[in-house]
């Protein structure tokens, strides 16, 4: 390694560091988005910007013209609880090769890497723009903010930055949060012959639901749901019979499935004739740090793109030219592709560094070779797609 290179390495590990250290919980990332702007101008990016969600947005153009190719890496994290971990979470403390810390593998890691990459690339040989965008909220909704980013910039190619363990992901599943509720009659409690409880109808329902036959999808897996919570109304409830009950569910979506196909097969369910139920995706609204509102229906859509589509072979080719040799999969868990391939059709691929099992786990951690090895990936992707022929 020469001394150029060793600098670099140590200035991304550095980086990487800072990134770490900033508490950037959703709705709560200035301060990472400040520390990736600053980074962006120190390597002479071409456009830097935080555009209206608060997203940080950088650009680097080619020689020529040619198409956009636009790297995405969420940069808030779920947060973490520092007496459960064996290293402060925010510290980025490094053991030997090993750095610990919060968004190590999901997501910072492969931001930094991206940032990097692309400034490293010679632009004289590239045709079109690489643009990197940090994109914020992406724990909560997937896709909202990457779209306001992709409204702007144009991208004809998309790469998540997501955990593959090195491999290329060419799809995804995606994800809906269900909301199914009971309606029964208040009683006082001393007189239940009166009422009807509508939790006891709701048990009803979560074990119809668990008769639900799971669709499977060969790359993507099962579509299943997942029960996460349960609420009875009036809580407290004081000698008064439940009259209405409310469940959540995580429904893990497939290809093709829609708000409609989903909701319409749990609608008319026979086990339930006579229970007084109804389903329906939830709707969100929430602020991001900039006060902007990000609102919608909680519904994220899964997305495949063939394994000898142009660009999945083009990515993967890149990968080969930087010394890798990934395995082809789909991601279990839902990321901003939601969006840019399942909804606006882009063509998109996953990459980077750590497993999707890394993800949210007390001490999160990532070896620093992988953050050069990173770096090396993104930069193939680059030059594959971007590269004059």
């Amino acid at each position: 390694m020469n001394r150029m290179e060793s600098k670099e390495k140590s200035d991304l590990i550095t980086f990487t560091q800072s990134l770490i250290r900033e508490h950037s919980t959703s709705s709560c990332e200035r301060g990472v988005v400040e520390k990736v702007v600053q980074e962006m101008h120190a390597l002479n990016y071409d456009q830097v910007w935080v555009d209206a969600n608060g997203s940080a947005v950088g650009v680097i153009a080619g020689g020529q013209p040619g198409p956009i190719l636009l790297l995405d890496a969420h940069c808030d994290v779920v947060d973490a609880i520092p007496s459960d971990w064996s290293h402060d979470p925010f510290a980025a403390e490094i053991v030997g090769d090993v750095m610990f810390g919060r968004g190590t593998a999901d997501t910072k890691g492969n931001l930094a890497a991206m940032v990097y990459a692309a400034a490293s690339v010679d632009r004289s040989t590239l045709a079109g723009k690489v643009v990197v965008s940090a994109t914020v909220d992406e724990e909560l909704v997937e896709g909202p903010t990457l779209k306001t980013v992709m409204d702007t910039v144009h991208p004809d190619f998309v790469v998540i930055g997501e955990a593959t363990d090195f491999n290329l992901n060419r799809g995804g599943r995606g994800r809906a949060e269900l909301v199914i509720e009971t309606i029964g009659r208040s009683a006082h409690s001393s007189s239940p012959q009166v009422g009807l409880c509508a939790v006891h109808e709701m048990i009803k329902v979560i074990h119809a639901m668990e008769e639900v036959e799971v669709e499977f999808n060969s790359l993507l897996g099962p579509g299943f749901m997942v029960l996460t919570d349960i609420i009875s109304e009036p809580y407290p409830a004081h000698s008064v019979i439940a009259n209405r009950c409310r469940v959540t569910y995580d429904r893990r979506l497939l290809v093709g499935e829609t708000m409609a196909s989903v909701i319409s097969r749990l609608d008319q369910l026979p086990d339930l004739k006579g229970v007084n139920y109804s389903t329906k995706v939830l709707f969100t609204e929430h602020q991001t740090y900039t006060g902007a509102t990000l609102s919608g229906w909680k519904f994220y859509p899964a997305w495949v793109f063939e394994e000898n589509h142009p660009f999945v072979e083009a990515v993967l080719k890149g990968l080969h030219s930087a010394g890798m040799q990934p395995g082809v999969g789909a991601y279990r868990f839902c990321t901003n592709a939601a969006y840019s391939a399942g909804t606006a059709e882009i063509p998109t691929v996953g990459f980077g560094l750590g497993k999707e099992s890394d993800a949210h786990t007390v001490d999160e951690h990532i070896r620093l070779a992988d953050l050069e090895q990173a770096e090396r990936g993104y930069r193939g992707i680059i030059e594959a797609i971007l590269g004059k022929n």
